[in-house]
């Protein structure tokens, strides 16, 4: 559940953004929770051709949400297989590299440098800021020399996160997702789902569970974790005899590609703060009418928040964390035609045909 606040933490982050493909705006909140605990990543131009979304819902602490709105896009883009064309196999490798690089010494400097120092053995959050080097870019993907020192036996934290990432390159829609963040596309103002949430009560998540020795107890993993998928949580990955995938709580992304064609509206990811107070119905229903007179996306986002927010927290519905990142594509210029001629006018002296 979390701790909640005595009143709720109302400022917002926002910002928005374009490029000649699609414009965003995006809003995240505290709201009534102790600490906030989501990030993001709103990468225009990943490469000339290539926009790049991604929420990331901590749960246990922030550092793994941080770590994966830093590095997760990079990882992405550095890969082979990315540049090979194979977008979806480079999305899954980039979702496993986050818990392979937040491992060793250097994993646990880095997850220092974003905030929270980590106990090697217990991965618990002790509180101590240590400032971040300077100079860090956005795109720049880091080698990640393995390094030794005094937690090279550290196997990474027990926080985590969920990653729900979408990724635009040319007229293709990639959206990869590892727990219950979504993502839905508006497409003749119809919501669809391009996500699926992972909880233990889906059947191939259940399976999974048991066949790496866990359980689910009151819908959570080993009667702690309330869903399947996640980066970090390394507590659940440490059956020496499963690969990544078969683990209990794995980071393994399902990755959905879609066309885009000019029905499409626009897209949404967002945490499951805002999910679990509206459809996804009900949320694209409410940002075309705001769409109607509103310009600004990352005022809709702020409108959503504010709509999702809770007055108290009786029943712990509103009270999460919520970020949201509205992604509207550009329509095309329609092609300028040329006016058409006037048939002409008989003339006068034409001569009239003989009976």
């Amino acid at each position: 559940m979390g701790t909640y606040l005595s009143s709720p933490k109302t400022d917002k982050l926002s910002e928005e953004g374009e490029n000649d493909k699609v414009r965003y705006g995006l809003s995240s909140m505290q709201g009534w929770r102790a600490t906030m605990e989501d990030a993001h990543a709103a990468i225009l131009d990943l490469d000339d051709k290539t926009s790049f979304f991604g929420v990331y819902d901590g749960h246990g602490g922030k550092v793994v949400a941080k770590f994966c709105a830093k590095y997760l896009h990079q990882q992405v883009r550095c890969n082979e297989a990315y540049e090979a064309g194979d977008i979806e196999t480079s999305l899954r490798r980039a979702f496993f590299r986050m818990d392979d690089m937040m491992q060793g010494q250097r994993g646990w400097r880095e997850l220092a440098v974003l905030g929270d120092k980590m106990n090697k053995f217990s991965g618990m959050i002790e509180g101590f800021i240590w400032s971040p080097r300077s100079g860090d870019s956005n795109n720049q993907p880091d080698i990640w020399p393995l390094e030794d020192g005094p937690h090279s036996d550290f196997l990474g934290p027990t926080s985590g996160c969920t990653a729900c990432v979408a990724l635009i390159k040319d007229k293709k829609l990639f959206v990869a997702n590892a727990g219950d963040s979504r993502c839905v596309i508006s497409r003749k103002h119809q919501a669809y789902n391009l996500s699926k949430d992972h909880k233990p009560d889906l059947e191939v998540e259940k399976e999974r569970i048991l066949k790496a020795g866990g359980f689910i107890h009151a819908g959570r993993i080993n009667g702690s974790l309330n869903l399947t998928r996640a980066i970090g949580d390394m507590e659940f990955k440490q059956n020496k005899f499963l690969p990544s995938e078969k683990q209990m709580v794995t980071a393994d992304p399902d990755v959905n590609m879609i066309d885009l064609c000019d029905d499409d509206d626009f897209l949404v990811v967002a945490c499951d703060g805002i999910w679990d107070c509206m459809s996804s119905q009900e949320l694209v229903d409410f940002i075309h009418e705001q769409l109607k007179s509103e310009s600004k996306l990352s005022t809709i986002c702020e409108k959503v928040v504010d709509k999702c927010l809770a007055p108290d927290t009786a029943s712990g519905e509103g009270c999460d964390n919520m970020t949201i990142i509205l992604v509207q594509f550009k329509k095309p210029d329609p092609p300028e035609t040329e006016p058409e001629e006037p048939e002409p006018e008989p003339s006068q002296d034409e001569p009239s045909s003989s009976s």
